[in-house]
């Protein structure tokens, strides 16, 4: 399955991913599409096979603020607020669920499976001297330690640690509240400041905080040696705002099957919200260090088939005011598309094949009444090879053009241009040419 990593209709950002047995479990946030507030008043869970994580199903609604005709609401009694960001640990056979809920005091929910249903369990109950972020618990992000100490981190603008009772694991120990765990002051340089989105995570003996920075677009990663801190900045993981519409990430990194991967979301509908989630396979090193990687097309493949339509809205590259946008549930073109847009894919695998001297590349399109040219770039949109380009006509329909053939692995660009000149140029300089929903390579 390519990024994004769940069917293209769905939008989950926030991800918290955890393997518990033998599937991979992917907790977080439900966007609303056309909305303009984030996350929705209910929770699902995505889970896939360990050894087929290009088969991701849904198990449900998990839990709910709001009554639904197939899920009553869980917090009826209390609140009916939208559910952001959502962490679930296991804990001696049971799943707790850990959730924010806006303006609302956070509760903890319980189910005898991974996937839910979760049951209210009970709100945080803990003196206020022991509670950072007016007692809400934004974000939270839990750690079972190895001595079966349970711990959590929170906070927007702040970061806050607690110490829960593992016999309600609802219970905030009296004495327990730190903060800050991350440096939230404006001592610290904005990409190392903390501002939300606690994902902790014990990896090879030492412990891990990831978080969203003041520099919102990345997810960055701080290191200590024991769970109360202090935790040293050591970098960020992925930004999902490199030749792309940024904004706020959140996320977190999980093994699976002996390979580590960072879970993220990326933004689409020209909004901060309407968020999907994404991964990329990372490498830890032995220093405990974790190299930034690059956002992809590729998902849980190794490499995309250019003799296979691709559909566009899998673009890790989006420059010059285009975006992608959901029309219905089954089309989702790049619109806005202007002189200058580049939209680009990573990666594509040619395969072998020196015999052939040229291919033909075909777009599908939807027509916004202008002539334009399609330049095809390989590798590097601003240094790479132009190995051919496609004229675009008015009107909806395939269009064709001659690239060279080529080989091996390859990141494919498109720069747009259009074909007007004259004293009417500018005009078009400013103007959507055309929305571009598929295209394919031919031998």
């Amino acid at each position: 399955m390519p990024n994004p990593i769940l069917p293209l209709w769905e939008y989950i950002p926030d991800g918290e991913p955890r393997v518990f047995g033998d599937r991979v479990y992917l907790y977080g946030s439900h966007d609303r599409v056309g909305c303009d507030a984030f996350c929705d008043f209910r929770l699902k869970v995505w889970y896939a096979d360990i050894n087929d994580l290009n088969d991701f199903k849904c198990s449900g609604v998990s839990f709910s603020t709001k009554d639904k005709a197939d899920r009553p609401s869980d917090t009826k009694e209390w609140t009916q607020a939208e559910l952001f960001a959502p962490d679930v640990i296991e804990n001696d056979g049971k799943y707790y669920l850990y959730a924010y809920i806006v303006g609302s005091k956070g509760c903890v929910g319980v189910a005898e499976k991974p996937e839910g249903p979760f049951r209210l369990l009970s709100r945080y109950k803990y003196n206020e001297k022991d509670a950072g972020d007016d007692g809400i618990f934004n974000d939270a992000g839990v750690l079972v330690d190895d001595d079966g100490r349970v711990y959590i981190y929170y906070g927007f603008t702040e970061s806050n640690f607690g110490e829960i009772n593992p016999a309600n694991m609802y219970e905030i120990i009296d004495g327990s509240y730190m903060r800050p765990i991350i440096d939230d002051t404006d001592n610290a340089p904005e990409e190392q400041r903390f501002f939300e989105a606690s994902s902790p995570r014990k990896i090879n003996g030492r412990y891990y905080m990831i978080y969203s920075p003041r520099r919102g677009s990345r997810l960055a990663y701080a290191i200590s040696d024991s769970p109360r801190g202090p935790f040293e900045y050591k970098g960020y993981i992925v930004d999902n705002g490199v030749d792309y519409p940024g904004g706020n990430n959140h996320g977190s990194v999980a093994c699976i099957n002996g390979q580590w991967y960072v879970f993220y979301h990326r933004m689409t509908n020209n909004t901060i919200m309407s968020r999907r989630a994404c991964v990329e396979p990372i490498e830890i090193l032995a220093d405990g260090t974790i190299s930034p990687v690059e956002m992809t097309s590729l998902g849980f493949e190794k490499a995309l088939d250019p003799y296979k339509p691709t559909p566009a809205e899998i673009a890790c590259v989006l420059i010059g005011e285009c975006f992608i946008t959901e029309l219905d549930i089954f089309t989702r073109p790049i619109v806005n598309i202007k002189k200058g847009s580049v939209i680009g894919y990573k990666y594509f695998d040619f395969g072998d094949d020196f015999s052939s001297k040229e291919y033909t590349l075909a777009l599908k399109t939807r027509g916004q009444g202008c002539y334009s040219r399609v330049d095809v770039i390989i590798d590097d949109y601003e240094s790479g090879e132009v190995i051919g380009s496609v004229n675009v006509g008015l009107g909806d329909g395939v269009y064709k053009g001659k690239v060279k053939a080529i080989t091996g692995r390859h990141a494919v660009f498109f720069k747009v241009t259009h074909e007007t000149e004259g004293w009417t140029a500018p005009y078009f300089d400013s103007k959507s040419l055309f929305e571009l929903l598929d295209f394919t390579f031919m031998k």
